[in-house]
């Protein structure tokens, strides 16, 4: 049972507002409310919790992270399937533990939050949905996350097509793609995923690739029913075998620190390249020219076998123009489709996919325009001029090796170790420095050009100018360790004298 948007627009007080109820929306929420603050809100776009984990649910639509690394530390799951769980088995831990920790009554779907504004003087945020309901706060947590807003490629013609278009995240169920001349634009984690699940039903398959990607084998070992009961009955052993994951993940890390140990890793790789493929020409444009690691590495048993199918060829000569019912490449020939699959992954610049959404600071400035260059963090938790404004999986804190939810737990723990400050000190808000934020953004891009991700190849870890904005250069570990504690002398500490008459407000709320 879901709520729904209230018909008459409404102003409400609470302490925090969160925006989006995926992990970390309801990580914070969680969190929260075990630490006694109940006076919060979610405000979901959504029907329902979940988020990426709702909306994509394509055919062998999986994580590429281990199980039971992919879920709360404080809400393990037992009887995991296998070691790397469907969609629908998370969707659902995602559900029960929205059930177990009572967040339900918290939510607010349907809500989409379309501007946030900062009040130096009451220092609260006034947010607004796109149901006309505004929210007021004294802590604006930005948790919608950036695999929200799917990635439309702009082709001729794409919107003259006759047949059924559709993105990956919006799979339509109800269409059989049996028989069907089917063209999947995009070689990335989804359409590795979705390609070799419908290859044997359709007609033919055309597989789109602008750039290949690394494709390492994935365990796809089920666990066994001895095993579950003994992760149910002796947390002690599932709880070695999370750290046994997280250790081995984290080794992961060492070849992106070092370009030439990658280099090496992608010799192996191509033999296995070679080994799936059984014609040698495919095999060759399926072999990415940049190091491993640039990109997103992937992983599937499935993606390389499928090329041998007769009803599948890989295409690698550009889109040209798309006409009623056929796709023309570059090269001038013309294939039929009956079908488009957009695997084209997601917006993640938040600079486009914020780019209708002000959010206005200090002194009236906008976060848009702050970010015009590129986008930039603190941690990727808080941003100077936006005093208790605080973002999960901001810029440069998402990974390519590890659990993400690791880190949003840690930035969760930093959140809530802030909050603790401000009453520390009687404050009423907190900003980041400007010198600070510069200097640890300074640091990660120089350690960054260091690593795999400043060996030249392009990917969506960048923005348009090349500047990687999405992962943490480090081990995971290091951010845990450098968000323990919060840094008083980092931050600029507002007084509560100032708020007097929002913080009387928020009270009687409560």
């Amino acid at each position: 049972m879901t709520s729904r948007a209230p018909i008459n627009p409404t102003t409400k007080h609470v302490d925090v507002v969160i925006a989006g109820a995926g992990f970390g929306g309801l990580c914070m929420a969680i969190k929260l409310k075990e630490a006694g603050n109940e006076n919060f809100v979610i405000l979901e776009k959504g029907a329902d919790v979940g988020g990426t984990w709702r909306d994509n649910s394509y055919p062998g639509c999986a994580c590429d992270v281990q199980s039971h690394m992919y879920s709360y530390s404080f809400a393990p799951k037992a009887d995991w399937s296998k070691r790397y769980a469907p969609w629908h088995e998370i969707q659902q831990y995602i559900l029960d533990t929205t059930e177990k920790f009572d967040i339900r009554p918290f939510c607010r779907f349907g809500q989409e939050v379309n501007s946030a504004v900062f009040d130096e003087e009451s220092g609260t945020w006034t947010v607004g949905t796109a149901a006309g309901d505004t929210y007021i706060c004294n802590h604006f947590v930005l948790a919608s996350g950036p695999l929200h807003v799917p990635q439309v490629p702009n082709i001729k013609g794409l919107d003259k097509f006759k047949g059924k278009l559709f993105h990956s995240a919006q799979w339509d169920h109800g269409y059989d793609l049996k028989g069907k001349n089917v063209v999947s634009i995009g070689t990335g984690g989804s359409a590795i995923q979705y390609c070799p699940e419908i290859a044997p039903d359709v007609k033919q398959l055309y597989v789109m690739q602008r750039s290949p990607a690394w494709v390492i084998p994935r365990d796809e070992r089920k666990y066994l029913g001895l095993e579950k009961s003994i992760f149910k009955n002796i947390p002690g052993a599932r709880l070695l075998h999370r750290y046994r994951l997280y250790w081995t993940n984290e080794s992961r890390v060492w070849p992106i620190f070092n370009p030439v140990l990658a280099k090496g890793l992608g010799n192996l790789a191509r033999a296995f390249i070679k080994l799936q493929v059984k014609d040698p020409e495919v095999a060759k444009k399926l072999t990415p020219d940049y190091v491993l690691g640039c990109k997103r590495i992937l992983i599937s048993n499935k993606y390389f076998p499928m090329f041998n199918r007769d009803n599948v060829e890989l295409v690698t000569d550009g889109i040209k123009e798309i006409k009623a019912n056929s796709v023309i490449t570059a090269d001038g020939k013309e294939r039929p489709a009956d079908c488009i699959i957009l695997g084209t992954g997601f917006i993640t610049d938040p600079r486009i996919y914020m780019k209708n959404f002000p959010v206005v600071g200090l002194g009236g400035r906008d976060l848009r325009e702050d970010w015009k260059e590129s986008a930039e963090a603190y941690y990727g938790t808080s941003a100077s001029g936006y005093p208790n404004l605080w973002q999960l999986v901001g810029p440069n804190s998402g990974l390519g090796h590890n659990s993400i939810i690791f880190m949003i737990e840690a930035q969760v723990h930093y959140i809530l170790e802030s909050m603790k400050l401000l009453k520390k000190k009687d404050a009423a808000y907190m900003d980041v420095k400007p010198s600070v934020q510069t200097e640890f953004n300074a640091a990660l891009q120089k350690q960054i050009q260091s690593s795999v991700w400043g060996t030249g190849c392009q990917s969506w870890y960048q923005d348009a100018g090349g500047k990687n904005f999405a992962v943490w250069p480090k081990s995971t570990w290091k951010f845990w360790l450098e968000t323990f504690r919060v840094k008083a002398g980092d931050y600029r500490f507002y007084p509560v004298n100032q708020t007097d008459k929002a913080k009387s407000k928020v009270t009687a709320a409560a």
